[in-house]
């Protein structure tokens, strides 16, 4: 089973989801149990009602992510069987059980990183000011000032772990870059994309790949203070393993890849059109 997933990566955890008749998304537990390497479902019983009790503690209605409904399951020769113990997880849901599994199995691994990639992007969705955005450049102006301040929050993380000097943080920057762009750091990304050298590569991304690079940072940012990273080198390889990962699961999705998303005009000049008054007498009746 689990070389089977290694070869199927992240992908096997989109193809077991499923749309309910009122259209929303959700992933059988006994079929989540199976791609984890769960041989009994009993077995998995208590990584559930752990997820759930980091629920509760999450602030959620454990009632809303986790529903109990009569499940249809097949037994061998096509033959099938009532259970009335199913459950429909959301997508937090999965992410949680996944955090709560055992870590030591691969296929744990790769849902940690599905699910925690898309459940951050669906949280940036869902926020209240984003709903609200309706063109590319409101989204886009959105999620660089959120970019701007989670590369705070990751400067402080990088800071804590031994990053202190302006030279080992670029190098520590590059690192991201190239673990999400394939390789490429940010003197190849400028190239890549043919910005000048002074061009920020940030102000000229469109709202996809902020996504991808704030997801980038956030995680990197969590993930250097939940495992208590010490040292520049464990750092470096830390935010690129990150990159990497969240690279691998546009791959897996069927994404674009950020270095082929065509180059957006300096987000400078939306900020300037924004902040520009209204010339008076402009309004004609």
């Amino acid at each position: 089973m689990a070389h089977e997933i290694s070869k199927k990566g992240l992908a096997i955890f989109e193809q077991i989801k499923q749309i309910d008749e009122s259209g929303i998304e959700f992933w059988s537990a006994r079929d989540l149990a199976k791609v984890l390497d769960y041989a009994e479902f009993r077995n998995f019983k208590p990584v559930i009602e752990k997820a759930k009790d980091a629920c509760t503690n999450s602030g959620q209605s454990v009632e809303n992510h986790f529903v109990r409904f009569h499940e249809m399951v097949k037994i061998g020769s096509g033959a099938e069987r009532r259970f009335d113990d199913g459950i429909k997880l959301s997508r937090y849901a999965c992410y949680l059980i996944v955090q709560n599994a055992d870590s030591a199995k691969e296929v744990v691994a790769l849902g940690q990183t599905y699910f925690a990639v898309q459940t951050r992007l669906q949280e940036i969705q869902q926020m209240d000011e984003y709903q609200q955005l309706n063109t590319e450049d409101e989204k886009r102006l959105f999620l660089r000032n959120e970019m701007a301040k989670h590369n705070t929050h990751l400067a402080a993380a990088a800071k804590n772990a031994g990053v202190i000097e302006p030279i080992d943080y670029a190098i520590f920057q590059n690192h991201g870059y190239i673990g999400l762009y394939g390789g490429l750091d940010a003197k190849g990304i400028h190239k890549k994309k043919a910005l000048k050298k002074s061009e920020n590569i940030l102000d000229h991304m469109g709202s996809t790949e902020l996504a991808a690079n704030l997801f980038r940072a956030t995680q990197t940012e969590e993930k250097l203070r939940r495992e208590n990273v010490t040292g520049k080198q464990k750092a470096n390889q830390t935010h690129f393993e990150v990159g990497k990962k969240v690279r691998q699961t546009i791959k897996d999705l069927g994404g674009t890849m950020p270095e082929r998303l065509p180059v957006a005009d300096s987000i400078k000049k939306l900020e300037n059109k924004k902040d520009k008054p209204m010339l008076k007498g402009t309004n004609k009746k």
